[in-house]
Protein backbone atom coordinates (compact mmCIF):
# COMPACT_ATOMS: atom_id res chain seq x y z
CA UNK A 1 0.00 0.00 0.00
CA UNK A 2 2.81 2.40 0.71
CA UNK A 3 4.24 1.77 -2.58
CA UNK A 4 0.71 2.38 -4.27
CA UNK A 5 0.60 5.81 -2.73
CA UNK A 6 3.96 6.85 -3.37
CA UNK A 7 3.39 5.55 -7.06
CA UNK A 8 -0.03 7.76 -7.21
CA UNK A 9 1.90 11.00 -5.92
CA UNK A 10 4.47 10.15 -8.28
CA UNK A 11 2.02 9.82 -11.49
CA UNK A 12 0.33 12.62 -10.52
CA UNK A 13 3.50 14.80 -10.28
CA UNK A 14 5.37 13.24 -13.22
CA UNK A 15 3.37 14.14 -15.73
CA UNK A 16 3.50 17.83 -15.03
CA UNK A 17 7.11 17.91 -14.44
CA UNK A 18 7.59 16.41 -17.57
CA UNK A 19 5.33 18.65 -19.69
CA UNK A 20 6.73 21.45 -17.58
CA UNK A 21 10.77 20.37 -18.66
CA UNK A 22 9.70 19.92 -21.87
CA UNK A 23 7.95 23.32 -22.45
CA UNK A 24 11.17 25.04 -20.46
CA UNK A 25 13.34 23.32 -23.00
CA UNK A 26 11.54 24.45 -26.28
CA UNK A 27 11.42 27.78 -24.91
CA UNK A 28 15.03 27.94 -24.44
CA UNK A 29 15.74 26.42 -27.97
CA UNK A 30 13.69 29.08 -29.13
CA UNK A 31 15.33 31.64 -27.45
CA UNK A 32 18.78 31.19 -28.44
CA UNK A 33 17.60 30.12 -32.22
CA UNK A 34 16.03 33.84 -32.55
CA UNK A 35 18.83 35.29 -30.21
CA UNK A 36 16.17 36.88 -27.39
CA UNK A 37 17.79 36.76 -24.44
CA UNK A 38 14.58 37.11 -21.96
CA UNK A 39 12.96 34.29 -23.69
CA UNK A 40 15.97 32.40 -23.06
CA UNK A 41 16.42 33.48 -19.79
CA UNK A 42 12.73 32.75 -19.09
CA UNK A 43 12.84 29.35 -20.43
CA UNK A 44 16.37 28.36 -17.72
CA UNK A 45 13.88 29.92 -14.60
CA UNK A 46 11.24 27.31 -16.04
CA UNK A 47 13.38 24.43 -16.24
CA UNK A 48 15.00 25.34 -13.00
CA UNK A 49 11.78 25.86 -11.21
CA UNK A 50 11.09 22.18 -12.90
CA UNK A 51 13.87 20.92 -11.42
CA UNK A 52 13.09 22.20 -8.02
CA UNK A 53 9.44 21.25 -7.97
CA UNK A 54 10.42 17.85 -8.89
CA UNK A 55 12.47 17.59 -5.86
CA UNK A 56 10.44 19.05 -3.80
CA UNK A 57 6.97 16.69 -5.00
CA UNK A 58 9.45 14.02 -4.11
CA UNK A 59 9.98 14.78 -0.91
CA UNK A 60 6.34 15.18 -0.24
CA UNK A 61 5.66 11.72 -1.71
CA UNK A 62 8.38 10.52 0.48
CA UNK A 63 7.28 12.46 3.60
CA UNK A 64 3.73 10.80 3.11
CA UNK A 65 5.14 7.74 2.79
CA UNK A 66 6.60 7.96 6.32
CA UNK A 67 3.47 9.02 7.63
CA UNK A 68 1.36 6.33 6.00
CA UNK A 69 4.10 3.60 7.37
CA UNK A 70 3.76 4.92 10.80
CA UNK A 71 -0.06 5.12 10.55
CA UNK A 72 -0.12 1.43 9.71
CA UNK A 73 1.90 0.28 12.31
CA UNK A 74 -0.25 2.22 14.64
CA UNK A 75 -3.21 0.09 13.30
CA UNK A 76 -1.22 -3.09 13.74
CA UNK A 77 -0.50 -2.97 17.39
CA UNK A 78 2.65 -1.29 17.71
CA UNK A 79 2.40 1.81 19.70
CA UNK A 80 6.09 2.38 20.08
CA UNK A 81 6.68 3.47 16.44
CA UNK A 82 8.34 7.09 15.93
CA UNK A 83 8.21 8.81 12.48
CA UNK A 84 8.69 12.81 12.69
CA UNK A 85 12.65 12.56 13.65
CA UNK A 86 13.12 13.82 10.10
CA UNK A 87 10.13 15.67 8.94
CA UNK A 88 9.36 19.11 9.33
CA UNK A 89 6.50 21.73 8.36
CA UNK A 90 3.05 20.60 8.31
CA UNK A 91 4.14 17.20 7.66
CA UNK A 92 5.90 17.03 11.12
CA UNK A 93 2.74 18.35 12.83
CA UNK A 94 0.66 15.59 11.45
CA UNK A 95 3.45 13.19 12.81
CA UNK A 96 3.78 14.38 15.99
CA UNK A 97 -0.11 14.43 16.40
CA UNK A 98 -0.02 10.88 15.69
CA UNK A 99 3.07 9.82 18.16
CA UNK A 100 1.42 11.54 20.67
CA UNK A 101 -1.63 9.64 20.30
CA UNK A 102 0.12 6.14 19.78
CA UNK A 103 1.88 7.26 23.51
CA UNK A 104 -1.81 8.10 24.83
CA UNK A 105 -3.06 4.96 23.87
CA UNK A 106 0.32 3.05 25.37
CA UNK A 107 -0.73 4.61 28.53
CA UNK A 108 -4.23 3.79 28.34
CA UNK A 109 -3.43 0.23 27.45
CA UNK A 110 -0.53 -0.23 29.97
CA UNK A 111 -3.56 1.17 32.62
CA UNK A 112 -6.04 -1.48 31.81
CA UNK A 113 -3.79 -4.90 31.44
CA UNK A 114 -2.57 -3.42 34.67
CA UNK A 115 -5.94 -3.31 35.78
CA UNK A 116 -6.45 -6.76 34.51
CA UNK A 117 -3.58 -8.43 35.94
CA UNK A 118 -4.76 -7.36 39.02
CA UNK A 119 -8.53 -8.04 39.02
CA UNK A 120 -6.96 -11.85 37.76
CA UNK A 121 -4.84 -11.81 41.07
CA UNK A 122 -7.33 -10.38 43.52
CA UNK A 123 -9.72 -13.47 41.30
CA UNK A 124 -7.45 -16.28 41.85
CA UNK A 125 -6.32 -15.26 45.52
CA UNK A 126 -10.20 -16.25 46.10
CA UNK A 127 -11.11 -19.49 48.38
CA UNK A 128 -14.49 -19.46 46.17
CA UNK A 129 -14.68 -20.61 42.68
CA UNK A 130 -15.58 -17.68 39.88
CA UNK A 131 -17.08 -18.69 36.68
CA UNK A 132 -18.02 -15.95 33.75
CA UNK A 133 -20.33 -17.07 30.53
CA UNK A 134 -21.06 -14.86 27.51
CA UNK A 135 -24.22 -14.07 26.22
CA UNK A 136 -24.35 -17.27 24.22
CA UNK A 137 -23.94 -19.86 27.42
CA UNK A 138 -20.31 -20.26 26.49
CA UNK A 139 -17.46 -20.27 28.96
CA UNK A 140 -15.55 -16.94 28.40
CA UNK A 141 -13.11 -17.10 31.97
CA UNK A 142 -12.35 -18.96 34.94
CA UNK A 143 -10.25 -18.66 38.02
CA UNK A 144 -7.79 -21.20 39.03
CA UNK A 145 -10.34 -22.45 41.74
CA UNK A 146 -12.58 -23.35 39.36
CA UNK A 147 -10.14 -24.77 37.20
CA UNK A 148 -9.38 -27.02 40.34
CA UNK A 149 -12.63 -28.29 40.75
CA UNK A 150 -13.48 -29.13 36.73
CA UNK A 151 -12.08 -29.16 33.55
CA UNK A 152 -12.49 -26.27 31.78
CA UNK A 153 -12.25 -25.18 28.13
CA UNK A 154 -12.55 -22.03 26.65
CA UNK A 155 -15.50 -21.04 24.60
CA UNK A 156 -16.51 -24.43 25.27
CA UNK A 157 -20.35 -24.34 26.37
CA UNK A 158 -20.91 -23.79 30.14
CA UNK A 159 -23.28 -27.53 30.31
CA UNK A 160 -19.99 -29.27 29.03
CA UNK A 161 -17.80 -27.87 32.03
CA UNK A 162 -20.50 -28.01 34.81
CA UNK A 163 -23.78 -30.11 34.30
CA UNK A 164 -25.30 -29.76 37.63
CA UNK A 165 -28.65 -28.68 37.20
CA UNK A 166 -29.40 -26.05 40.08
CA UNK A 167 -26.18 -24.56 38.76
CA UNK A 168 -27.08 -24.32 35.33
CA UNK A 169 -30.64 -22.90 36.48
CA UNK A 170 -28.83 -20.09 38.28
CA UNK A 171 -26.25 -18.81 35.41
CA UNK A 172 -28.57 -19.17 32.80
CA UNK A 173 -31.48 -17.32 34.51
CA UNK A 174 -28.91 -14.39 35.82
CA UNK A 175 -27.92 -14.44 32.22
CA UNK A 176 -31.26 -14.13 30.20
CA UNK A 177 -33.53 -12.77 33.53
CA UNK A 178 -30.62 -10.01 34.13
CA UNK A 179 -31.43 -10.61 37.59
CA UNK A 180 -29.12 -12.15 40.97
CA UNK A 181 -30.15 -15.90 41.30
CA UNK A 182 -28.79 -18.02 44.01
CA UNK A 183 -28.97 -22.27 44.36
CA UNK A 184 -27.07 -25.17 46.17
CA UNK A 185 -25.17 -27.65 43.69
CA UNK A 186 -24.82 -30.38 45.26
CA UNK A 187 -23.14 -32.93 42.36
CA UNK A 188 -20.37 -30.23 40.70
CA UNK A 189 -18.17 -32.35 42.80
CA UNK A 190 -19.14 -35.75 44.57
CA UNK A 191 -19.63 -35.09 48.19
CA UNK A 192 -19.43 -31.56 48.20
CA UNK A 193 -21.98 -28.74 48.54
CA UNK A 194 -21.65 -25.54 46.92
CA UNK A 195 -23.51 -21.95 47.50
CA UNK A 196 -23.89 -20.14 43.93
CA UNK A 197 -25.07 -17.37 43.37
CA UNK A 198 -24.93 -15.67 40.22
CA UNK A 199 -24.96 -12.26 38.48
CA UNK A 200 -25.65 -10.52 35.28
CA UNK A 201 -22.74 -8.49 33.80
CA UNK A 202 -22.84 -5.13 32.12
CA UNK A 203 -22.23 -5.74 28.89
CA UNK A 204 -23.74 -9.56 28.46
CA UNK A 205 -23.48 -12.64 30.00
CA UNK A 206 -23.08 -13.82 33.61
CA UNK A 207 -20.74 -14.31 36.42
CA UNK A 208 -21.31 -16.60 39.53
CA UNK A 209 -19.65 -17.45 42.57
CA UNK A 210 -19.37 -20.75 44.17
CA UNK A 211 -18.42 -20.94 47.88
CA UNK A 212 -18.11 -24.81 49.17
CA UNK A 213 -20.30 -25.42 51.81
CA UNK A 214 -18.87 -29.00 52.76
CA UNK A 215 -16.72 -28.19 55.74
CA UNK A 216 -19.32 -25.82 57.45
CA UNK A 217 -22.43 -28.34 57.06
CA UNK A 218 -20.22 -31.00 58.26
CA UNK A 219 -19.18 -28.73 61.77
CA UNK A 220 -23.12 -28.05 61.60
CA UNK A 221 -24.04 -31.50 61.74
CA UNK A 222 -20.88 -32.36 63.90
CA UNK A 223 -22.51 -29.71 66.46
CA UNK A 224 -26.02 -31.00 65.96
CA UNK A 225 -24.50 -34.38 66.86
CA UNK A 226 -23.22 -33.26 69.65
CA UNK A 227 -26.02 -31.55 71.42
CA UNK A 228 -28.39 -34.44 70.81
CA UNK A 229 -25.92 -37.25 72.10
CA UNK A 230 -25.16 -34.70 75.39
CA UNK A 231 -28.79 -34.85 75.85
CA UNK A 232 -29.43 -37.92 75.26
CA UNK A 233 -26.20 -38.92 77.87
CA UNK A 234 -27.60 -36.47 80.51
CA UNK A 235 -30.93 -37.54 80.06
CA UNK A 236 -30.53 -41.03 80.56
CA UNK A 237 -28.32 -40.58 84.35
CA UNK A 238 -30.65 -37.66 85.67
CA UNK A 239 -33.94 -39.79 84.37
CA UNK A 240 -33.23 -42.52 86.99
CA UNK A 241 -31.70 -39.96 90.09
CA UNK A 242 -35.12 -38.19 89.58
CA UNK A 243 -36.90 -41.54 89.56
CA UNK A 244 -34.97 -42.91 92.43
CA UNK A 245 -35.23 -39.76 94.22
CA UNK A 246 -38.84 -39.37 94.03
CA UNK A 247 -39.38 -43.11 95.11
CA UNK A 248 -37.48 -43.03 98.35
CA UNK A 249 -39.42 -39.26 98.95
CA UNK A 250 -42.68 -41.43 98.72
CA UNK A 251 -41.50 -43.77 101.88
CA UNK A 252 -42.78 -46.71 100.35
CA UNK A 253 -39.55 -48.70 99.19
CA UNK A 254 -37.49 -48.03 103.00
CA UNK A 255 -36.21 -51.99 102.72
CA UNK A 256 -34.39 -50.71 99.34
CA UNK A 257 -33.21 -47.39 100.10
CA UNK A 258 -29.75 -48.13 100.26
CA UNK A 259 -30.03 -50.09 97.06
CA UNK A 260 -31.60 -46.59 95.63
CA UNK A 261 -29.09 -44.60 97.38
CA UNK A 262 -26.23 -46.47 95.37
CA UNK A 263 -28.26 -46.31 92.00
CA UNK A 264 -28.38 -42.48 92.32
CA UNK A 265 -24.54 -42.33 93.78
CA UNK A 266 -23.59 -44.36 90.50
CA UNK A 267 -25.80 -41.77 88.27
CA UNK A 268 -24.79 -38.76 89.51
CA UNK A 269 -20.79 -40.42 89.02
CA UNK A 270 -21.64 -41.20 85.62
CA UNK A 271 -22.66 -37.38 85.10
CA UNK A 272 -19.44 -36.29 86.50
CA UNK A 273 -17.22 -38.29 84.56
CA UNK A 274 -19.63 -36.97 81.59
CA UNK A 275 -18.97 -33.21 82.06
CA UNK A 276 -15.19 -33.49 83.08
CA UNK A 277 -14.54 -35.55 80.06
CA UNK A 278 -16.75 -32.96 77.96
CA UNK A 279 -14.38 -30.30 79.49
CA UNK A 280 -11.30 -31.78 79.16
CA UNK A 281 -11.97 -32.81 75.01
CA UNK A 282 -13.07 -29.06 75.17
CA UNK A 283 -10.00 -27.78 76.44
CA UNK A 284 -7.73 -29.79 74.09
CA UNK A 285 -9.55 -29.28 70.99
CA UNK A 286 -9.50 -25.09 71.54
CA UNK A 287 -5.75 -25.35 72.07
CA UNK A 288 -6.51 -23.84 76.01
CA UNK A 289 -4.77 -26.95 77.63
CA UNK A 290 -0.97 -26.32 77.78
CA UNK A 291 0.86 -29.50 77.45
CA UNK A 292 4.87 -29.57 79.26
CA UNK A 293 6.15 -31.49 76.62
CA UNK A 294 9.88 -32.73 77.34
CA UNK A 295 11.86 -35.53 76.04
CA UNK A 296 11.10 -38.54 77.75
CA UNK A 297 12.27 -42.09 77.92
CA UNK A 298 9.71 -44.76 76.19
CA UNK A 299 10.19 -47.23 78.74
CA UNK A 300 9.14 -44.91 81.60
CA UNK A 301 5.73 -44.30 79.57
CA UNK A 302 4.95 -47.91 79.26
CA UNK A 303 6.07 -48.28 82.69
CA UNK A 304 4.24 -45.82 84.53
CA UNK A 305 0.95 -46.86 82.29
CA UNK A 306 1.46 -50.61 83.44
CA UNK A 307 2.15 -49.27 87.13
CA UNK A 308 -0.76 -47.57 87.50
CA UNK A 309 -3.29 -50.69 85.63
CA UNK A 310 -1.76 -53.01 87.27
CA UNK A 311 -4.21 -53.82 90.22
CA UNK A 312 -6.85 -53.16 87.83
CA UNK A 313 -5.85 -55.37 85.63
CA UNK A 314 -5.41 -58.37 88.09
CA UNK A 315 -9.07 -57.56 89.59
CA UNK A 316 -10.20 -58.61 86.21
CA UNK A 317 -8.29 -61.41 85.88
CA UNK A 318 -6.34 -59.49 82.75
CA UNK A 319 -2.72 -60.19 82.28
CA UNK A 320 -0.98 -57.24 81.87
CA UNK A 321 2.39 -57.44 79.52
CA UNK A 322 4.85 -55.45 77.30
CA UNK A 323 6.41 -56.95 74.35
CA UNK A 324 9.25 -54.47 73.40
CA UNK A 325 10.80 -51.63 75.39
CA UNK A 326 12.50 -49.49 73.40
CA UNK A 327 15.18 -47.01 74.96
CA UNK A 328 14.39 -43.81 72.50
CA UNK A 329 13.24 -40.67 74.15
CA UNK A 330 9.66 -38.97 72.65
CA UNK A 331 8.81 -35.24 73.25
CA UNK A 332 5.82 -35.62 75.24
CA UNK A 333 4.13 -34.44 78.09
CA UNK A 334 4.15 -37.11 80.96
CA UNK A 335 0.95 -37.07 82.61
CA UNK A 336 -0.55 -36.28 79.06
CA UNK A 337 0.28 -39.43 77.28
CA UNK A 338 -0.50 -41.57 80.84
CA UNK A 339 -3.94 -39.97 79.91
CA UNK A 340 -3.91 -41.71 76.19
CA UNK A 341 -2.96 -45.08 77.75
CA UNK A 342 -5.50 -45.10 80.41
CA UNK A 343 -8.50 -44.02 77.64
CA UNK A 344 -6.98 -47.03 75.84
CA UNK A 345 -6.68 -49.21 78.62
CA UNK A 346 -9.51 -48.81 80.55
CA UNK A 347 -11.64 -49.37 76.75
CA UNK A 348 -9.76 -52.46 76.42
CA UNK A 349 -10.72 -53.89 80.10
CA UNK A 350 -14.42 -52.96 79.03
CA UNK A 351 -14.47 -54.50 75.80
CA UNK A 352 -11.82 -57.01 75.57
CA UNK A 353 -11.49 -58.48 79.20
CA UNK A 354 -13.11 -61.99 77.85
CA UNK A 355 -9.47 -61.71 75.55
CA UNK A 356 -7.97 -62.12 79.40
CA UNK A 357 -4.22 -60.48 78.41
CA UNK A 358 -3.13 -56.65 76.80
CA UNK A 359 0.02 -56.36 75.93
CA UNK A 360 1.86 -53.10 75.41
CA UNK A 361 4.73 -51.94 73.46
CA UNK A 362 5.97 -49.74 71.02
CA UNK A 363 8.07 -49.95 67.73
CA UNK A 364 10.14 -47.61 65.59
CA UNK A 365 8.75 -45.69 62.85
CA UNK A 366 9.70 -42.81 60.64
CA UNK A 367 11.37 -39.83 63.07
CA UNK A 368 8.89 -41.18 65.84
CA UNK A 369 8.36 -44.61 67.57
CA UNK A 370 4.58 -45.90 67.40
CA UNK A 371 2.86 -46.85 70.78
CA UNK A 372 0.17 -49.63 71.21
CA UNK A 373 -1.93 -51.48 73.24
CA UNK A 374 -3.48 -54.66 71.86
CA UNK A 375 -6.17 -57.00 73.27
CA UNK A 376 -7.65 -60.13 72.25
CA UNK A 377 -10.96 -59.73 72.58
CA UNK A 378 -13.87 -60.19 70.12
CA UNK A 379 -12.52 -57.32 67.79
CA UNK A 380 -14.27 -54.78 65.70
CA UNK A 381 -15.92 -54.68 62.74
CA UNK A 382 -13.74 -52.92 59.70
CA UNK A 383 -17.23 -50.29 59.05
CA UNK A 384 -16.74 -49.15 62.50
CA UNK A 385 -13.07 -48.36 62.19
CA UNK A 386 -12.94 -45.03 60.89
CA UNK A 387 -15.01 -43.42 63.48
CA UNK A 388 -13.90 -45.01 66.25
CA UNK A 389 -12.49 -42.06 67.29
CA UNK A 390 -15.18 -39.40 67.21
CA UNK A 391 -17.40 -38.23 70.23
CA UNK A 392 -20.01 -40.41 71.04
CA UNK A 393 -19.26 -43.10 68.67
CA UNK A 394 -19.97 -46.50 70.30
CA UNK A 395 -20.11 -49.76 68.16
CA UNK A 396 -22.39 -51.13 70.83
CA UNK A 397 -24.14 -48.30 72.50
CA UNK A 398 -26.45 -50.77 75.40
CA UNK A 399 -23.24 -52.19 76.30
CA UNK A 400 -20.98 -48.94 76.31
CA UNK A 401 -23.39 -47.58 78.41
CA UNK A 402 -23.87 -50.33 80.87
CA UNK A 403 -19.77 -49.88 81.33
CA UNK A 404 -19.63 -46.19 82.62
CA UNK A 405 -18.52 -45.80 79.70
CA UNK A 406 -18.86 -41.70 78.32
CA UNK A 407 -17.99 -42.19 74.69
CA UNK A 408 -15.28 -39.49 74.71
CA UNK A 409 -12.06 -41.26 75.67
CA UNK A 410 -10.74 -42.89 72.40
CA UNK A 411 -11.60 -38.83 70.97
CA UNK A 412 -9.75 -37.04 73.95
CA UNK A 413 -6.48 -39.59 73.27
CA UNK A 414 -7.00 -38.65 69.76
CA UNK A 415 -6.90 -34.71 70.62
CA UNK A 416 -3.79 -35.20 72.90
CA UNK A 417 -1.64 -37.48 70.75
CA UNK A 418 -2.74 -34.75 67.36
CA UNK A 419 -1.06 -31.97 69.81
CA UNK A 420 1.61 -33.64 70.02
CA UNK A 421 2.11 -33.82 66.41
CA UNK A 422 1.26 -37.54 66.51
CA UNK A 423 -1.20 -39.36 65.11
CA UNK A 424 -3.69 -42.47 65.99
CA UNK A 425 -5.42 -44.74 64.69
CA UNK A 426 -6.88 -48.60 65.36
CA UNK A 427 -6.62 -51.67 63.62
CA UNK A 428 -9.13 -54.72 64.06
CA UNK A 429 -10.18 -58.12 62.76
CA UNK A 430 -13.63 -59.85 64.22
CA UNK A 431 -12.91 -62.25 66.89
CA UNK A 432 -8.91 -61.83 66.21
CA UNK A 433 -8.99 -58.90 68.67
CA UNK A 434 -8.02 -55.37 68.46
CA UNK A 435 -4.97 -53.10 68.67
CA UNK A 436 -4.72 -49.31 68.67
CA UNK A 437 -1.27 -47.64 67.76
CA UNK A 438 -0.60 -43.83 68.45
CA UNK A 439 3.04 -42.65 67.17
CA UNK A 440 5.09 -39.58 69.38
CA UNK A 441 8.27 -37.46 67.54
CA UNK A 442 11.38 -38.34 68.62
CA UNK A 443 13.09 -36.33 70.77
CA UNK A 444 16.17 -33.98 69.47
CA UNK A 445 19.35 -35.87 70.69
CA UNK A 446 21.71 -33.56 73.38
CA UNK A 447 25.35 -33.83 71.65
CA UNK A 448 27.61 -34.69 75.20
CA UNK A 449 29.18 -32.21 76.87
CA UNK A 450 32.82 -31.74 76.45
CA UNK A 451 35.10 -31.83 79.64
Amino acid sequence: MRERVFFKLLGIFLPLTLISAGLAIFLLREGWAAGNAVIASSALGLLLAVVISSLAALWIAGAFTRILQTAERLSSGDLTTRGSEDLSGEMGEVAAALERMASRLAQDFATLNTSRRQLETLLNSMEDAVIAISPDNRLQWTNQRMDSLVRTRFRAPVVETVRDPDFLRAIRGANELRRVLTARATSIVPGRTFDVTAAPMPEGGAVAVLRDLTETERMEKTRRDFIANVSHELRTPLTSIQGYAETLLDGSSENHAREFLEIIRKNASRMSRLTEDLLTLARVESGEQRFDIQPVPSAELLRDAVESFQEVARAHDIELLVEDFPRDLVSADREAIHQVFSNLMDNAMKYAASGRRLVLGARPIDRGLEFYVRDFGPGISSEHLPRLFERFYRVDKARSRESGGTGLGLAIAKHIVLAHGGNIRAESELNHGSVFLFSLPLAAKLEPAVS
